[in-house]
């Protein structure tokens, strides 16, 4: 849950914000659109209502910054860029959530804003203020050049390690409206009551609806992968990173902690380092070995299936089960 918390939080405070019904800057080009906002892609996605609470769990797995704006709005729209930019230069370390709070107005209630552009930093849940009105051009180098980096290192110490997802662009590097519709009718009819789950984080209703599709079809590939994820999600999405690691090394021999911090590394996109703790576990505690074989061929079925790293482990768990 966010906190509103704002006392003894890092960041600049500047006056000024957008007044969100000056219409006269407003544009019809959809994001990506000559003459409109630069569109999402890479490590800069666009978050809603219906997916904030999932976007604020997966705030504890790696850093996130909160752009909350009017994506028609075009004295937005040099910041956006330039935020974008910054971030996806940082490969993961950092995501931009764009949040458009003239259609989400709920969100703007939650962080107490009355108009755009307000920029927090959000870690485990936990969001500092960072801006709120447009910034000056020293202003905006500060954010980029100093604030950024301070943030990442701030959630590197508290544990937070993980590696934002990459989202691919169209080849027009458009995400607008008609983009999203396409996308969404990629979705299989079968999936889209799980998928909608999903992207509310309501992960375990996500899993058990997953299960009904896998029933349905036990050869559906995409609906395994996604019931794992939606599993390893539900247990391990909200956790304190730093307490699960520091549990794993305190009790090195303690089977739980280990799947914990492995679950913590595949959220985390170190699928190499959930596979060898596993793996190196079972090295040295073989009457463990059904839970581990359990967990592990759950965790298989989340990367691509040509992935080597996945190829690599299925022949040490062979080894070891033979």
């Amino acid at each position: 849950m966010v906190s509103n918390d704002r006392q003894g939080q890092p960041g600049v405070s500047l006056a000024g914000a957008v007044d969100l019904g000056a219409l006269k800057h407003q544009v019809d080009a959809q994001p990506g659109q000559t003459g409109g906002a630069p569109a999402a892609g890479g490590y800069v996605v666009d978050t809603t209502e219906a997916s904030f609470q999932a976007m604020v769990q997966t705030s504890a797995t790696f850093p996130i910054l909160l752009l909350l704006w009017v994506p028609t709005d075009d004295r937005l729209f040099p910041l956006a860029t330039k935020l974008g930019q910054v971030v996806n230069a940082q490969e993961g370390k950092i995501q931009l959530s764009r949040i458009d709070i003239a259609s989400n107005p709920q969100i703007a209630q939650t962080f107490q804003v009355q108009g755009a552009p307000a920029l927090f930093a959000l870690l485990a849940g936990r969001p500092m203020p960072i801006l709120e009105g447009l910034p000056t051009d020293d202003e905006l180098t500060q954010i980029t050049d100093q604030l950024i980096p301070q943030v990442i290192q701030m959630a590197q110490q508290a544990g937070i390690t993980g590696t934002a997802p990459y989202q691919e662009t169209s080849q027009e590097g458009s995400s607008s409206a008609e983009d999203q519709g396409v996308q969404e009718q990629a979705i299989p009819s079968s999936h889209q009551e799980a998928n909608r789950l999903a992207q509310e984080g309501d992960y375990a209703g996500a899993a058990e609806a997953y299960a009904k599709v896998i029933e349905a079809d036990p050869n559906d590939d995409l609906a395994r992968r996604e019931h794992a994820k939606a599993l390893l999600m539900d247990r391990s999405s909200a956790a304190d990173v730093r307490q699960v690691r520091q549990m794993a090394a305190d009790a090195p021999d303690d089977l739980d902690a280990q799947l914990s911090v492995a679950d913590v590394d595949m959220i985390g996109g170190q699928v190499q380092d959930a596979f060898d703790r596993l793996l190196d576990f079972l090295g040295s505690h073989r009457d463990q070995m059904e839970p581990i074989r359990q967990r592990l061929l759950e965790y298989f079925t989340i990367p691509e299936p040509a992935d080597p790293r996945l190829a690599k482990a299925r022949r040490r768990l062979s080894t070891m089960m033979y």
